[in-house]
């Protein structure tokens, strides 16, 4: 959420924010509302004001019929500021409304553009495989060597879900120990920092197992509530299923305040995750790339402000240092204004190779949200000076079962195998091949 303070400012920044990311909004409608909002707050805190000085009076009074006089008139006051706190009420939760629907403002350096044709490609790194054959895609590699089963699944479960079987489970878990093995090892993390020239304090990241339910509530605070055809809900718990480990991470530290000598504080959180994909019908329905549920580790990661965006580059240099361990090309994305996130003030992404489809694939995403789900959620922290401000906020992909797409396309070989990246073997027994 932005300030209503900033709002009120800079106007036309906040109309022309809006747009760019294709976000219909009034904002002349919520200034309006707003005026009514202060107007109907001063007249409550006035007759409010006006009822404890009478009340004084009253109790200081020794008159008795100026004291039935007084009362009589509070009780017209009182009638009245209930009149007034009723609409103020309503009005209230009309403000609510319109503030809860304007977007984050993209950063000076996100490209505009209306879709995804508008985003840039701002770095690759990697040479493509050559082959001596036309290369495949990943369900025709994991079904032929019986490790990805979506047939058997669509059956007992419906379509977009998979077994992931045998070995390909083994490389999914190889993965992700690899990348705990990055993210704890605070050698390799000052390394990381050190070569991108990034200047942070580095500390090993905080390992989390977090829910897999959220209030919906809460998902609005994070503003990541997408429709309910997106999501998995259960109204009668009140209680919805999560798209990502953010959702449930990110809202950790509701109406907390940090001491600024806590931040930063960084988590690496791994969950299932739930995603109706109502809007993808068609797309990607072969194989694993766009599934209802699949397992994911996210980082989140609570800064001060003036850290936050080299947060976002420490969180983004992790991603590639992992594609560059595996071997994998990728190239790195800043994403337009138009096909960002509702929060995200800058998002970049990362988008591996996939042989197979000849093409990059996005992956991996790094978000970074500025203060807009801080305030959301009252997440703040207190200067050394005393002065209370929102923390800033970013989350960024580690690995979701995607990257195991592109190294089957990658490192898949002529008689059909799949050969283990050098890096993930001592993870897989040593063994060199998936046959």
């Amino acid at each position: 959420m932005l300030d209503i303070k900033f709002i009120r400012e800079n106007k036309e920044i906040v109309q022309e924010g809006a747009k760019k990311k294709r976000v219909d909004i009034d904002i002349g409608q919520l200034i309006a509302l707003d005026d009514e909002r202060l107007k109907f707050l001063k007249e409550v805190e006035e007759l409010r004001t006006e009822v404890n000085k009478v009340s004084n009076d009253i109790a200081r009074d020794q008159d008795p019929a100026l004291k039935i006089q007084l009362i009589e008139e509070m009780r017209a006051v009182k009638e009245d500021i209930k009149t007034k706190e009723e609409k103020l009420q309503q009005i209230m939760e009309e403000w609510q409304k319109m503030m809860l629907k304007i977007p984050n403002i993209p950063s000076v350096d996100t490209p505009l553009g209306s879709d995804e044709s508008g985003n840039q490609v701002i770095k690759s790194w990697g040479e493509k495989p050559q082959f001596s054959f036309t290369p495949k895609e990943h369900f025709e590699i994991g079904k032929a060597l019986g490790i990805i089963d979506t047939e058997t699944a669509a059956s007992v479960s419906g379509s977009r879900f998979s077994y992931l079987k045998g070995d390909l489970v083994l490389l999914h878990f190889a993965v992700l120990q690899m990348c705990w093995d990055i993210l704890t090892n605070e050698e390799i993390l000052k390394k990381i920092a050190e070569e991108e020239n990034i200047s942070i304090n580095v500390f090993k990241f905080i390992p989390v197992l977090p829910p897999v339910f959220v209030r919906p509530i809460v998902q609005v605070k994070m503003a990541r509530y997408m429709t309910p055809e997106e999501h998995y809900m259960f109204p009668n718990d009140d209680l919805m299923l999560i798209g990502s480990a953010e959702h449930t991470l990110g809202s950790m530290h509701m109406n907390k305040i940090f001491e600024e000598k806590d931040l930063p504080i960084r988590y690496a959180g791994y969950s299932t995750a739930f995603r109706r994909e109502a809007g993808a019908a068609g797309k990607d329905s072969n194989g694993i790339l766009r599934q209802h549920q699949f397992d994911k580790l996210e980082m989140e990661v609570f800064s001060l402000p003036e850290n936050a965006i080299q947060e976002q580059n420490f969180l983004v240099a992790i991603q590639e240092y992992i594609f560059q361990k595996l071997e994998i090309p990728y190239q790195l994305v800043a994403v337009c204004t138009g096909d960002m996130g509702f929060p995200d003030t800058r998002q970049i992404d990362l988008e591996t190779w996939m042989p197979g489809q000849n093409k990059y694939r996005e992956t991996n995403s790094a978000d970074y949200t500025g203060g807009f789900q801080a305030r959301r959620l009252n997440t703040r922290v207190r200067r050394s000076d005393g002065k209370i401000e929102h923390v800033h906020m970013n989350d960024a992909t580690v690995i979701s079962q995607r990257p195991l797409i592109a190294i089957l396309e990658n490192y898949q070989q002529a008689d059909g195998s799949v050969k283990v990246p050098e890096v993930l073997k001592k993870y897989m027994g040593g063994r060199e091949f998936i046959k």
